[in-house]
């Protein structure tokens, strides 16, 4: 008798037993949704999704430059959760239907707490927790029927704090927490991973005063290399999970 289990005999996400995938797209990947994936870590993911054979759907607040996929780019704004609850619906409906979704976009504001406005903080919040959480509802109805995939993207500042960044910690800290919880409430029916990500290459540190921006000489990963491990995560079998994945610089200051 096998001391392994039979994946066949207890299908879990990503399994082909009870689910359109192989439907949807000629690929292990499918129709995959990208927030972010005008620039940066989304933009790496959703070209990296279509090189593989995949179906990349962007969405961002702007169209990507150079699209990673034939379909057009979803215009939305996380920060509001109705309006991109809505269009993500919308979305999985025309393209019939999803099997998976990478959280990618993100936004910070950094400063001590008294010094950042208010509102840029809060913005920071409903972007990276509430707009990740928005996504994932609005995909849920989608994700159930291909018994898809969701990965998430939280951060090393998710898991050690560091001072002016209590709104990007926070917010973070919340997808961790977040994504654990996801991943207990939808166990056997989705898949749910979490990147966790250390500094790369992007854009991303641009918009930061000189003060918060990394030093010239600091290690920083391809963003590409970093979808990579994305690739990983959705194309793993039936019943494999890989819960959480950090992926940083081997000189990563915020790790461990």
């Amino acid at each position: 008798m096998s001391l392994f289990t039979d994946s066949t005999t207890n299908p879990g996400p990503g399994s082909s037993a009870d689910s359109p995938r192989s439907a949807l797209s000629g690929s292990l990947l499918g129709t995959v949704l990208v927030t972010g994936a005008a620039s940066g870590l989304g933009r790496a993911i959703a070209q990296a999704i279509g090189t593989a054979g995949g179906r990349p759907l962007s969405l961002d607040r702007v169209a990507p430059e150079e699209p990673a996929g034939p379909d057009d780019p979803i215009i939305c704004d996380l920060a509001d959760s109705r309006a991109t609850e809505a269009a993500v619906a919308r979305a999985a409906e025309a393209a019939g239907g999803l099997d998976a979704v990478v959280t990618a976009a993100g936004t910070d504001a950094c400063g001590d707490l008294g010094d950042v406005p208010g509102a840029d903080w809060d913005r920071t919040v409903l972007v990276n927790l509430l707009g990740t959480a928005a996504v994932v509802r609005a995909a849920l109805p989608a994700l159930r029927t291909s018994r898809g995939r969701v990965v998430t993207v939280a951060s090393t500042l998710g898991l050690r704090a560091l001072p002016a960044a209590t709104a990007y910690c926070a917010s973070k800290f919340g997808v961790i927490g977040f994504s654990r919880a996801l991943a207990a409430e939808l166990a056997g029916q989705v898949g749910v991973t979490t990147l966790i990500p250390g500094g790369m290459r992007t854009a991303f540190f641009d918009r930061r005063p000189d003060q918060f921006k990394p030093a010239s000489d600091a290690q920083l990963n391809d963003p590409a290399e970093v979808a990579a491990a994305v690739l990983f995560a959705l194309t793993r079998p039936a019943g494999v999970e890989l819960r959480e994945l950090v992926v940083c610089p081997s000189t990563e200051p915020s790790w461990p």
